[in-house]
């Protein structure tokens, strides 16, 4: 008897991509958001890293940064909330594609500060070490489990 497309799709997800993408990824987004979005000045100063001497920024500057909070947000629940009530592939790799392509938007988004970023981590501030090579990290967890490594049919 051929089996159904879920049963197909039902996959053991190892414990390293439930706790990275359930909890860890989320966490990281929604922590991103609260900062853009409630903090500003202070998220634009650590991207620009100058220091934050006023709360004050251009009315357009401060519509981005809340736009890029509620996009942070998204990111977060999307991850956090769909993956958690499926355990179908084809769901978790849809996301994690779409992820991994705006993993690859987000680096190249740093590209105006230089192309030391990406390297000199002795430079590094907490706004670089979320940008750079959390993103790697990310993106490696993404390809990993795109590739198939870590997860398994529930048939095996």
């Amino acid at each position: 008897m051929a089996k159904s497309t879920s049963e197909e799709n039902n996959t053991r997800i190892a414990f390293y991509y439930r706790l990275f993408f359930l909890y860890v990824e989320p966490l990281s987004a929604l922590s991103g958001a609260i900062c853009a979005g409630v903090y500003p000045s202070h998220y634009l100063a650590m991207t620009e890293k100058i220091p934050s001497e006023s709360s004050w920024l251009p009315l357009g500057m401060h519509v981005g940064l809340r736009q890029l909070a509620n996009m942070y947000l998204l990111f977060a629940l999307n991850e956090a909330l769909l993956l958690r009530i499926t355990s179908d592939s084809r769901v978790w790799r849809a996301l994690l594609l779409n992820l991994l392509i705006a993993d690859l938007g987000h680096l190249y988004s740093l590209t105006p500060l230089g192309y030391q970023v990406y390297y000199e981590f002795w430079n590094w501030n907490a706004m670089d070490w979320g940008n750079v090579p959390f993103v790697y990290l990310g993106m490696t967890s993404r390809l990993s489990f795109l590739l198939g490594l870590g997860v398994k049919s529930k048939r095996d």
